[in-house]
């Protein structure tokens, strides 16, 4: 089964999250699970822990249904101790909300260097971060995105993360997403239905496909090698509809949250239908 569904908003608490996705027809969905943009945030209550899991249960979705996404503030590969320490703990804050809602992923984003180290550096110091992370937390598993390159941000390369799942010492806790915007503007052409294959066979060559664990579904308003990172509504934008229906034809995306986050949350339900529509046709079995 493919798992579908939008980023949904936890405004009013994280509880609301699973009727918002359940009222769109979602079979996955991503949530923050706190506010995105700043550092520090109150514990969960444990009423709103009690709510959010009933809530699950009547939506009917598991832990690997949901994807929770971490502040964008977070960087792991800052080169500063100090700053890189902030970070840190804000990453081991998600883990924590994470572990008492029960979910099983955080994603976010590997981080810059800030054009003072090398990108190497900076994918090792990720790499070592995590080891900290695993430690300090059990079960929960980290989920590394692709970027789409602008500044210096890595992760935009599958060598770049590969060198991450190299330093992490714990791989049965290290996951990544790729997200079909960020592949695009990071130079992997996708825009057509085996060039969207192909970029996963050499994400496969590099990292290996084992390693996958989530998809963001995102069309985009830029073109190949923009290296800009701005999200369009599907077949609204530079990838176009071949890429997403390759997806939906092969039966390695099953069974994983595969997120919009796409602009326009009032056609977030025509375009999960349009995505299950895809589903249906004759599956690649590899």
């Amino acid at each position: 089964m493919y798992w579908i569904g939008p980023h949904v908003s936890a405004a009013g608490g994280v509880s609301q999250a699973p009727a918002h996705a359940q009222a769109l027809g979602a079979t996955s969905f991503a949530l923050f699970l706190k506010n995105q943009r700043q550092w520090q945030a109150a514990p969960l209550a444990e009423a709103e822990i009690a709510a959010f899991h009933a809530a699950m249960k009547v939506g009917g979705y598991t832990a690997e249904q949901v994807l929770p996404h971490a502040g964008y503030l977070i960087n792991l590969a800052n080169p500063d101790d100090e700053k890189q320490l902030v970070s840190f703990d804000s990453l081991l804050d998600e883990m924590t909300r994470c572990a008492a809602l029960g979910l099983r992923y955080v994603n976010f984003h590997p981080g810059s260097h800030l054009r003072i180290i090398t990108p190497q550096a900076a994918c090792e110091r990720t790499g070592q971060a995590i080891n900290r992370a695993h430690q300090r937390i059990a079960e929960v598993v980290l989920v590394v995105e692709n970027t789409a390159g602008s500044g210096g941000n890595i992760g935009s390369t599958f060598d770049e993360l590969r060198i991450i799942r190299d330093t992490v010492e714990d791989k049965a806790r290290l996951g990544f997403c790729l997200d079909t915007a960020h592949a695009l503007a990071s130079g992997h052409d996708i825009r057509t239905y085996d060039g969207l294959l192909s970029m996963i066979e050499a994400f496969d060559r590099a990292v290996g496909l084992q390693y996958l664990r989530a998809m963001h579904l995102n069309d985009s308003k830029v073109g190949l090698n923009a290296h800009v990172d701005r999200h369009e509504s599907i077949g609204k934008g530079a990838v176009g509809i071949p890429a997403f229906e390759a997806i939906f034809s092969d039966a390695r995306f099953e069974n994983m949250p595969l997120i919009l986050e796409t602009p326009n949350p009032d056609i977030w339900a025509e375009e999960i239908q349009m995505l299950k529509n895809f589903s249906t046709k004759t599956r690649v079995r590899r």
